[in-house]
């Protein structure tokens, strides 16, 4: 089987992830061999996904180390071969835990990714990264990332964390949010209104959300809070779950029903 490049790669998200994956994919036609891929974004997978789904010779697994996980590894796998890992076979992943003393300056996700990075972690080798209070953070990586980031430091401005590896089963993920549908009536479809009755914060909040950079658009982050939103548009904000709009009816009050799903 030869794979559609031009297909595949026109209008990418992301060109340089999608032939990865498309190395990928050749590569497990050619020996039968399963594969998995490096970390890929949220983004990047849903796209992926849906465009190699046409591939009948082909079938894909997502796994990022805990449910609701952001950034996944795909495994791929022949469709002829008996022997490929099953969903409740776990990714190569390990865990990584970030002790640091964040009293007085609480790091973002961002600020760790890059300490990562500055003691030489590429980004596509770490998954998801979480903060565990002011003590540090915890992460999830690849097993090789692991072992070399062990026992090693590195400096948040001036707050030095240093890595411990451990199994996944050590951590302490995010909850897994159930799936709820949620109505709401706005005087508009602003981003901060409904943000505001999806998420459950005050509208205030989600301004400084906004601000700070937390809320993101669609995986992209927003910076106006007048923003629009549209049916179908996503919420992702840090540490409360995604929104969807689902559906927006103007009342006769002129006023706009919302239908969201957040999970």
């Amino acid at each position: 089987m030869i794979l559609p490049r031009q297909e595949l790669l026109k209008g990418c998200l992301d060109p340089q992830g999608m032939e990865a994956l498309l190395v990928q994919a050749e590569t497990v036609l050619r020996t039968w061999q399963p594969s998995w891929s490096a970390f890929v974004s949220a983004p990047l997978r849903e796209q992926a996904l849906h465009r190699f789904s046409t591939l009948t010779d082909l079938h894909w697994h997502a796994d990022g180390g805990h449910p609701g996980a952001e950034r996944q590894r795909l495994c791929c796998w022949r469709s002829e071969d008996h022997h490929h890992p099953t969903p409740s076979q776990a990714a190569p992943i390990h865990g990584l835990l970030l002790h640091g003393n964040f009293l007085f300056d609480s790091p973002s996700p961002t600020d760790l990714r890059q300490a990562l990075e500055a003691i030489d972690a590429q980004p596509e080798q770490l998954g998801d990264l979480w903060i565990r209070g002011d003590r540090g953070a915890q992460a999830l990586c690849t097993p090789e990332l692991a072992v070399n980031l062990d026992g090693r430091s590195s400096k948040v401005r001036e707050v030095e964390i240093t890595c411990e590896a451990v199994a996944v089963a050590q951590l302490q993920p995010p909850a897994h949010r159930l799936t709820r549908r949620l109505n709401s009536v706005e005087a508009s479809c602003r981003i901060d209104a409904i943000a505001s009755a999806g998420f459950g914060l005050s509208r205030a909040k989600v301004v400084n959300q906004i601000k700070q950079g937390h809320l993101r658009l669609n995986w992209e982050p927003v910076r106006q809070t007048s923003r629009e939103l549209v049916v179908g548009d996503r919420l992702q904000l840090q540490g409360r779950g995604t929104l969807k709009v689902l559906a927006l009816e103007m009342t006769k009050r002129q006023r706009w029903r919302v239908e969201m799903l957040r999970h």
